[in-house]
């Protein structure tokens, strides 16, 4: 039987009725991370007593069997927030992450709530009901939703942080490398240098713009996953022009492989000139970079009433079927098949022929080699 009356309390109850007492036990152990150090107690705080009272309304109301199984695996929700509104545990994680907290330090401030909570509420009992289980098991449902929810908002936000940052740095890189390359074309020029002096300036300028496409690569990849998109400007062109010109720079850049166009049907539509460019740069590259030296690579061309139709195929050692799900997927390199770039080329390519409405897939055995495939619709707006 209970010694005190506090002995029959409800966890709930007990969370309600001690809220400042479990408030000042976490501001205690937040203030001992690190990046706290400069915090007063309403920031060591922020939505602590927000998430308390959540927690407190989630196990005073009735839960099914249906809602706890969703819950014990991470599906659920606080309860009084709606799909798009945000929670005490999200907005906790978004103050902690301006603080400069890792996210193992949130998730320590979770534990060490988790551990006051149920110490403080251990004390004052003896005994064990079933309804003491029962709410023990329903408060550790609720500090794992928020924990979850703390998590996903926390990488989210580094996340974005990183994707500005090398934004940042591809735009601010461009200027100082333009006078490189500027540079080195002079010295390329020049009629008073040793050829020896000449070689060097080429190996310069050839590095630069290597460096170049490696910063538009990546001011591309950081557009997209800022939630802008891949700008287009489409404009009445001919796709036999563009490849034609994409496969003479190829061939010069190459001259040890052979790289064989064949073009049928008609080919003007509107589509941005300079993007369509970087797709089959970006396809015969890989062809190039992952195809049989040996063997030519093949570059077709054919169209019906409303597409443009390109396929770009090498042979050699095929893609992993294991990688053929994750090829088109940004920063990876996918089994053996990788090259000196950012793993972005494929990602930039799809995304670029997206922008168009169109399409790219892929095929790749040991006996038909490796096939891409690209559909273009003739008419495409703006984006």
């Amino acid at each position: 039987m209970p010694t005190n009356t506090a002995l029959a309390m409800r966890l709930s109850d007990f969370i309600a009725d001690n809220l400042e007492r479990v408030l000042n036990e976490w501001e205690c152990y937040a203030r001992q991370i690190p990046a706290a150090r400069d915090m007063d107690e309403k920031e060591l705080r922020d939505h602590a007593r927000q998430m308390l009272e959540t927690i407190v309304k989630d196990l005073n109301t009735p839960q099914t069997a249906e809602e706890q199984k969703e819950k014990s695996i991470g599906h659920g929700r606080e309860k009084g927030h709606g799909a798009n509104e945000e929670s005490g545990a999200e907005r906790h994680a978004a103050v902690r992450v301006k603080a400069g907290f890792s996210i193992e330090d949130v998730i320590s401030e979770f534990r060490a709530l988790r551990a006051s909570v149920l110490r403080l509420w251990g004390k004052c009992s003896d005994t064990v009901q079933q309804s003491d289980l029962d709410d023990m098991t329903r408060f550790n449902e609720a500090i794992d939703q928020a924990v979850a929810e703390s998590v996903a908002r926390h990488s989210s936000m580094v996340k974005q942080a990183q994707d500005v940052f090398l934004g940042i740095l591809g735009h601010d890189l461009r200027n100082p490398l333009g006078a490189i390359t500027m540079s080195a074309q002079y010295l390329m020029q020049s009629i008073s240098l040793e050829s020896r002096y000449i070689k060097a300036a080429a190996m310069i300028y050839n590095s630069s713009k290597q460096m170049g496409q490696l910063i538009y690569d990546l001011l591309d990849f950081t557009r997209t996953r800022l939630g802008r998109g891949m700008p287009i400007e489409p404009e009445q062109t001919s796709l036999e022009d563009i490849v034609r010109q994409t496969v003479a720079q190829a061939s010069a850049f190459h001259p040890e492989h052979a790289i064989l166009l064949d073009v049928t049907g008609d080919l003007s539509g509107q589509w941005d000139t300079a993007r369509i460019g970087q797709v089959f740069s970006n396809l015969i590259g890989n062809a190039i970079n992952h195809g049989s030296r040996n063997m030519p690579i093949n570059v077709a061309l054919s169209s019906d009433s409303e597409n443009a139709i390109a396929t770009v195929h090498n042979s050699g050692d095929p893609i992993p079927k294991d990688d053929i799900p994750h090829i088109f997927k940004p920063l990876r390199t996918t089994g053996e098949r990788h090259d000196s770039g950012l793993g972005l080329g494929l990602y930039i390519t799809q995304e670029i022929i997206q922008a168009h409405k169109g399409g790219i897939t892929v095929a790749s055995s040991t006996e038909e080699g490796t096939t891409f495939t690209v559909r273009l619709p003739r008419r495409c707006a703006p984006s």
